[in-house]
C-alpha cells in the first residue's frame, strides 16, 4: 500500500544492511529537523510572551538576576583567577629567548578578554545555572504545576521562561566583565610574583594594540551565550517527560546541547567579527 514501508527483514539479505543504514540516517535527519522546529515554535511563544505578558514576568526578573548573576560570582571569580594565572605562567615560559616580556601582558589580555573569559564563564554557568533551570522547570512539569498555572490563567512561558531569559541575557555580560577583570588581575599578579616580568612590562603589554571593540566583542559573546543558556535549558525543562528519570534525562541533555551550542556560537562569532579586532 502506498505510504507504508516494508520491514527490513523482507528484503534480500544482501540489501538489508544498506537499507537499515539508510533508514537509520533518515530517522535521525527527520528527528533533527523536528527538534529544530519544536524549538522555533517555542521561541515564537517566548517572543510573544515577552511582547505581551510584561505584567507577568517583570516582577520575577530581579529574583532571577540575583540567582543567575549574584549567586554565581564566587564560581566565576575562582575560574577566572586560575585561568589568568595559568595563562600568565604558560605564556612566560613558552617565550623564546630575546622576545620582549611585555608580550605576556598582551597575550594574557587577548586570551582572557576575547576568548577564555566569555567562553569558560558560559560553559561553567551552563552546568550551574542551566542545569538548575532545567531541573526546576522539569520538576514543575512532572508535578503538574505548569498545568496548574494554565488553570489559573497564567501564561507558563511568561511566568517561567521569559524572566530567566531576560535575567541571563543581562547578567552574563556583567559576570564576564567581572571574570575578565579577575583574570587579568591574577595574570598580572602571577607574572610579577612568580616570574621575572615586571609591572611596567606587563602593563605595557596590556595597552599594546588595545581597542574598545575588544571589550565589546567579549560582551557580544556573553550576551549571546546568556540567551542561549536560558532558552535551551528552559526548553528542555519545559518538555520534560513524566517522572524523576525524565527530569534527569532532560537536565543531562540540556547541559550537553547548550555546551555544544555555546561552542558553535563562539566559532560563528569569531568568524564574523574577528577581523575587526586588530588594533
Amino acid at each position: 500500500m502506498h505510504g507504508t514501508h516494508r520491514p527490513t527483514e523482507e528484503f534480500p539479505v544482501m540489501q538489508r544492511t544498506g537499507i537499515r543504514v539508510f533508514r537509520t540516517v533518515a530517522r535521525a535527519g527527520v528527528g533533527l529537523f523536528a527538534d529544530i522546529g519544536d524549538r522555533v515554535y517555542f521561541l515564537r511563544d517566548t517572543m510573544r510572551a515577552l511582547a505581551t505578558e510584561w505584567r507577568t514576568y517583570l516582577p520575577l526578573v530581579a529574583a532571577q538576576m540575583r540567582r543567575i548573576g549574584v549567586d554565581s560570582l564566587p564560581l566565576a571569580a575562582i575560574v577566572a583567577a586560575f585561568i589568568g594565572s595559568v595563562i600568565a605562567l604558560q605564556t612566560r615560559y613558552q617565550l623564546f629567548p630575546g622576545v620582549q616580556l611585555s608580550v605576556v601582558g598582551l597575550i594574557s589580555r587577548q586570551m582572557i578578554i576575547l576568548e577564555l573569559g566569555p567562553l569558560l564563564t558560559g560553559l561553567v554557568l551552563t552546568g550551574r545555572v542551566g542545569a538548575r533551570m532545567t531541573a526546576e522547570i522539569g520538576t514543575m512539569r512532572v508535578t503538574e504545576q505548569i498545568d496548574a498555572l494554565e488553570t489559573l490563567s497564567y501564561d507558563p512561558v511568561a511566568y517561567l521562561i521569559v524572566p530567566r531569559l531576560i535575567a541571563a541575557t543581562i547578567m552574563l555580560p556583567l559576570l564576564v566583565i567581572f571574570a575578565n577583570a579577575v583574570g587579568v588581575t591574577m595574570a598580572a599578579f602571577t607574572s610579577i610574583s612568580a616570574t621575572d616580568v615586571s609591572w611596567q612590562q606587563f602593563s605595557e603589554g596590556l595597552r599594546l594594540s588595545y581597542t574598545f571593540f575588544q571589550i565589546a566583542y567579549s560582551l557580544i559573546k556573553a550576551t549571546i551565550f546568556g540567551a542561549a543558556i536560558a532558552f535551551l535549558c528552559s526548553y528542555e525543562g519545559y518538555v520534560t517527560d513524566v517522572g524523576a528519570e525524565g527530569v534527569g534525562r532532560s537536565t543531562a541533555k540540556a547541559v550537553v546541547v547548550t555546551s555544544v551550542a555555546i561552542l558553535v556560537l563562539d566559532a560563528l562569532t569569531a568568524s564574523l567579527l574577528a577581523n575587526q579586532l586588530q588594533g
